[in-house]
């Protein structure tokens, strides 16, 4: 299954856009100067980095030294009047660092993160687009206490997240995604009253998934392909909207999520969780919900809610070991994913329904023990529909094939193991 985009970017760009509306220096009868020390720092910046070749390779041509007023002409920066240096006149500092353009025709920077950032005190969000930036993130960056927004995403920057980063009370997100980090996340990064979000996708972070108080005000959690081990903690920040840690080796139950009643984003798939799925995930809140290839089992709550999923919902527990007749409370899922467990009996009525109306646009429940679809013979379902129905203890109706190469070529399961799992899982 492709994966989608991070729906968190469009948010991103939202916070850049706020700081830079906010930091812009109010109209004076004098010209400030940039402060030297930040000046200094800018310089051992653009020594430290350079642009990639390529179209769009154009990143530092802004910067000259020489100019007069370099946070109007320098690309990146913005500055803000200070009063608070200890010089007899105001100066300006850097509050916002944006190093790179983010743009599809630009290669992006390459070569180290400068130490001497964090002598840019002043400074609230520090962004590093795309590009082949390499080496370590520099631990002093955890003495600017000002931090409001640190995203390093998509180089390749090494070693571990510095544990100097607990003491940023007034960062907000944090994402250093689509790098090579590797070490424990900190555990005072869970600590952070003000973080909100917390990115730290594709990299080879390793030990337990943080302890996080339920109390935490976190919206945004993603922590998917890494190495972190061990059991999710036994509650979670009940603020949380986002979360996903597929790709790891995580295990046991998920009794932790039951109290998440604002959850919309849901992907533990390609763990080792177990046990049964807590009912309050069956939710048409929670629009996406993915679980696949794990080792859950139990079967779905009996009772549907009164709402419907609507579109682009997409729940996947395939590939499990859930258990019992299928009830309702998926029906009207748009994209349904049930295949390769241990399901029986009839489906319900409602899910034909939401077939035959084109509410639901994928069905997959191959390689399971269902014994009857209702459906009348003869009657077609709408050409967007994907249904498949394969491999269980049952003909699948005349027309209904249209299923995977995955699913493989039997319409159905040999008799001998659907009596076989009956008699094993009857009454005695």
């Amino acid at each position: 299954m492709a994966e989608s985009p991070s729906p968190f970017w469009p948010f991103v760009f939202f916070v850049l856009l706020l700081f830079h509306a906010s930091a812009a220096p109010p109209p004076s009868s004098f010209q400030p100067q940039l402060n030297s020390a930040d000046a200094a720092a800018l310089l051992a910046v653009k020594n430290s980095l350079t642009d990639l070749p390529g179209p769009g390779a154009h990143f530092f041509s802004t910067w000259d030294f020489a100019s007069p007023r370099p946070c109007s002409t320098f690309a990146g920066v913005t500055c803000s009047l200070s009063d608070s240096d200890s010089d007899s006149s105001p100066s300006l500092r850097v509050t916002s660092l944006v190093l790179g353009t983010g743009l599809s025709d630009s290669p992006g920077l390459a070569g180290s993160l400068a130490a001497s950032i964090s002598n840019l005190t002043h400074l609230t969000q520090l962004v590093l687009f795309a590009g082949l930036v390499t080496g370590p993130i520099p631990p002093l960056l955890g003495s600017l206490v000002n931090l409001r927004v640190i995203s390093l995403t998509n180089n390749r920057l090494t070693g571990p997240i510095p544990n100097s980063f607990s003491s940023l009370r007034n960062l907000h997100t944090l994402d250093l995604s689509f790098n090579q980090l590797s070490g424990a996340i900190p555990p005072g990064i869970a600590h952070l009253d003000q973080l909100k979000v917390l990115i730290l996708a594709s990299n080879t972070l390793s030990g337990e998934f943080p302890k996080l108080p339920a109390s935490q005000g976190l919206l945004h959690i993603d922590v998917r392909r890494n190495r972190l081990w061990g059991r999710l903690p036994s509650s979670m920040p009940v603020s949380l909207r986002y979360l996903s840690v597929s790709e790891n080796n995580m295990w046991g139950p998920i009794n932790g999520l039951e109290s998440l009643s604002e959850l919309v984003f849901l992907d533990l798939s390609m763990n080792k969780f177990s046990g049964p799925i807590p009912n309050s995930l069956f939710h048409p809140r929670l629009n996406s919900m993915l679980l696949q290839r794990n080792n859950f089992s139990g079967g779905v709550p009996p009772t549907a809610s009164s709402s419907s999923y609507g579109q682009n919902s997409i729940v996947d527990l395939s590939h499990n070991a859930l258990t019992g007749e299928l009830s309702p409370v998926l029906a009207g899922v748009e994209t349904l994913f049930l295949n390769n467990n241990l399901l029986t009996g009839k489906v319900p009525d409602e899910y034909v329904n939401s077939l035959s109306t084109g509410e639901t646009k994928t069905l997959y429940l191959q390689h399971n023990y269902i014994s009857e679809f209702p459906m009348e013979s003869g009657i077609g379902l709408p050409e967007s529909v994907s249904l498949c129905l394969s491999y269980n203890c049952m003909v699948p109706p005349v027309g209904l094939a249209a299923c995977p190469a995955s699913a493989g070529g039997e319409l159905s399961r040999p008799a001998y193991q659907c009596s076989v799992y009956r008699n094993s899982t009857g009454p005695p």
